[in-house]
């Protein structure tokens, strides 16, 4: 793996083409290749699907998006708390958009509002952030974290070592991760014990994080990760082996982005539509 890789994260294991149907196979012609019918497309609609496009409002007033965000149309909230990050943080848009985050029906309202807040940066956001650690919606707690870690990782340090204990993997995995960007090799214990997490995708970026500590027991760690039941966490561990573990500290140090934390069942912006 070349150091410059480091940060770009353990592949998704969905897009792996073994996990593919009819991989390897060989079918004599179309009547062999077996579908299955039991795959769901779901409920959303394309509106849905493209609230994260902020295109559509970049040139509104500030006042029409506080109105979006206020209204009725759960579409049009989305987008406009995404588009409002991209605004002056006046404190009016700081309010309304951390009063979204907080009471909004909408659970990637919520979402999209705390990673706004997130950009808009100050101390109602960092308070609505902690709030949210707390939200019953996993990716809403999800993006707190990384709220948290951009907002200030070192003052709300506390709080993202408290999601290790959550119980959805994509907390779990945000959390680890700022704690490894802040510590460095003093994240060894906590990589440590992520090592037998219930998740394989928790799994797979313990293991790729511990390629960036030298110490015997990452070793010892990433040896028994390389034989983990999970395939994707087996051929991470055995990538992360081959790190120069300096190199891969001094490239992973800044704020989560969007690309350090995409999941299965997540897009880019660490979201979970409808489907």
């Amino acid at each position: 793996m070349r150091d410059e890789e480091a940060t770009d994260g353990p592949p998704d294991p969905q897009l792996d083409p073994e996990r593919s149907p009819g991989f390897d196979a060989e079918p004599a012609g179309l009547e062999d290749i077996e579908v299955d019918r039991d795959v769901t497309i779901g409920e959303a609609t394309p509106a849905e699907l493209a609230a994260s496009d902020t295109e559509p409002v970049a040139d509104d007033e500030v006042a029409d998006l506080l109105d979006s965000l206020a209204g009725d149309e759960v579409v049009e909230r989305r987008r406009a708390a995404l588009a409002l990050a991209d605004r002056e943080p006046a404190p009016a848009i700081v309010e309304a958009v951390s009063a979204a985050a907080r009471t909004d029906d909408d659970a990637e309202v919520r979402q999209f509002a705390v990673e706004a807040l997130a950009k808009l940066g100050g101390s109602v956001a960092a308070e609505t952030a902690l709030a949210l650690t707390d939200d019953p919606e996993p990716w809403v707690r999800a993006e707190a974290v990384v709220a948290l870690d951009r907002l200030d990782r070192a003052a709300h340090e506390p709080a993202i070592e408290a999601a290790l204990d959550d119980d959805h993997h994509a907390v779990r995995r945000n959390a680890a991760v700022s704690l490894f960007k802040r510590r460095g090799e003093g994240a060894l214990s906590v990589l440590l014990g992520l090592v037998d997490d219930p998740s394989e995708r928790v799994r797979e970026w313990a293991a790729h994080l511990l390629g960036g500590i030298d110490d015997e027991r990452a070793e010892e760690a990433l040896a028994r990760l390389a034989d983990d039941e999970s395939d994707i966490v087996r051929k991470t561990a055995a990538r992360a082996r081959e790190v120069d573990a300096g190199s891969f500290r001094r490239q992973f140090t800044g704020a989560l982005e969007e690309t350090d934390r995409t999941l299965p069942g997540e897009d880019d912006l660490n979201r979970t539509p409808n489907l």
